[in-house]
């Protein structure tokens, strides 16, 4: 059942990003650029979405939802750099790079051959990873509530209007 949730999850999220227009090659390049911002307010709003959702899980129904992974400065960083180049040369991320072939455009196929072949190299090289990049910088698991000391929800609320503020400012600016 698990499987059927993600997937059906996985064409609601395809959906929402083909009816947002971010699977558009110019809209990427647009925020690559940050001449258009339509990618950003929607990775925005999936945040915000996403933090009410995985808290309200967690309050309601399942406590250990929170189960994190280590903050782990060596491979976030490494990893954000090959995530931005991977985008900046192929004009895709992961899930836009799916959608786009949801979409029928073909040349999506080389995004994800790359990502596939990215994935082997990283289990072929986690060995060696555990013992060098994933131990530079581990702060273990940590959140913004749990730094703060404060509750969650006022955590969100903040981002939350933080996030419309930002909106607002970007669309006076008509990006």
């Amino acid at each position: 059942m698990n499987l059927f949730y993600g997937l059906l999850t996985g064409f609601v999220f395809g959906f929402l990003l083909q009816k947002g227009r971010v699977l558009r090659y110019e809209k990427q390049l647009g925020a690559l650029r940050l001449i258009d911002m339509t990618i950003i307010k929607f990775m925005m709003s999936a945040i915000v979405v996403g933090m009410v959702g995985i808290y309200l899980l967690h309050d309601l129904i399942n406590p250990d939802l929170l189960n994190l992974k280590s903050t782990i400065l060596g491979a976030n960083i490494i990893g954000g750099i090959l995530f931005g180049i991977g985008w900046g040369l192929f004009g895709l991320c992961p899930g836009t790079a799916i959608g786009a072939l949801g979409e029928g455009r073909w040349h999506a196929i080389f995004g994800i051959a790359g990502m596939l072949v990215g994935a082997a190299l990283y289990a072929t090289l986690h060995p060696w990873m555990t013992e060098t990049v994933l131990t530079w910088g581990d702060f273990g698991q940590v959140t913004l509530p749990g730094l703060l000391g404060i509750n969650h929800w006022l955590v969100i609320v903040v981002f939350a209007g933080a996030v419309l503020g930002l909106f607002r400012w970007l669309e006076k600016l008509d990006l």
